[in-house]
């Protein structure tokens, strides 16, 4: 018999009797029974579970946070990352923005940035809620491929927010965009490596320590300046902010080396 349809049923209702239990009650619960199940393992053992736990809890805290507020994911408010595209975006310039998802950022550098903005997708139906909640007269949708489908056009910036790290071949994509879509420089996100002393210790562990498990890399500085340098792009302004890289780079030249930061913050 198959054990995880045997235990559907009972864990279905399990939980509509938990539901009818007061919070702290069933939070002790759990927490102790958590407890029993790692500590009699063994360190390593114990570790590793609950490891593994913790990803599977911060996966369902991400599901009910986006109902929470409505659909869109509560960090977009919490962590105000919007402000520092928009704040680094100048009116009139027009802006690529590479994995835009459900356009909410897209919205706000069009709205607030008052910048022409392209934002292009390769999922079909995050496009679809983009264009349905996120609309505007400075801002176009492009569902596709960015290597494949969007026109013969330059854009003064482009953007990349969480999205750098989900490519295999990032140097080669960031090369071929500059060449390409001759931006004057670019504004990247992205979650950092060592955010946390428990990443390296699920990586010893042999525990997926990454915060999503379509990510190629998770960055340390270091390497992400290196990725930079081999892309032929110079880092002008760095901060460090929510376990993760906020940058403005640029195309080399002789006044930037990769540890030049023009501007820095975190």
């Amino acid at each position: 018999m198959n054990i995880k349809r045997l235990m559907v049923p009972i864990l279905t209702a399990c939980g509509k009797l938990l539901k009818w239990l007061p919070e702290q009650f069933c939070v002790s619960m759990l927490a102790a029974l958590v407890w029993l199940l790692a500590a009699g393992r063994g360190p390593r053992a114990g570790l590793r579970l609950l490891l593994k736990l913790n990803n599977q809890i911060y996966a369902f805290t991400g599901r009910l946070a986006s109902d929470y507020d409505d659909g869109l994911h509560p960090k977009h408010r919490l962590m105000k990352y919007h402000d520092f595209f928009v704040d680094r975006l100048v009116p009139g310039e027009t802006v690529i923005d590479i994995g835009c998802g459900n356009g909410a950022l897209s919205y706000a550098m069009a709205e607030r940035g008052k910048t022409m903005v392209t934002g292009i997708e390769l999922n079909k139906a995050s496009l679809l809620k983009a264009k349905e909640k996120f609309a505007h007269e400075r801002l176009r949708y492009v569902h596709g491929d960015v290597l494949k489908d969007l026109p013969d056009e330059s854009f003064d910036v482009a953007v990349m927010s969480n999205v750098l790290e989900h490519l295999p071949n990032r140097v080669e994509f960031l090369e071929t965009m500059q060449k390409r879509l001759k931006p004057k420089r670019w504004l990247i996100r992205a979650p950092l490596y060592d955010r946390d002393w428990r990443v390296p210790l699920m990586e010893e562990l042999g525990v997926d320590y990454r915060l999503d498990s379509t990510h190629y890399t998770e960055y340390t500085q270091e390497s992400f300046a290196r990725e930079m340098e081999q892309a032929g792009l110079g880092i002008v302004y760095r901060e460090i902010r929510w376990g993760e890289i906020w940058s403005e780079v640029k195309m080399k030249d002789n006044s930037l080396t990769e540890n030049s930061f023009i501007g820095e913050n975190g």
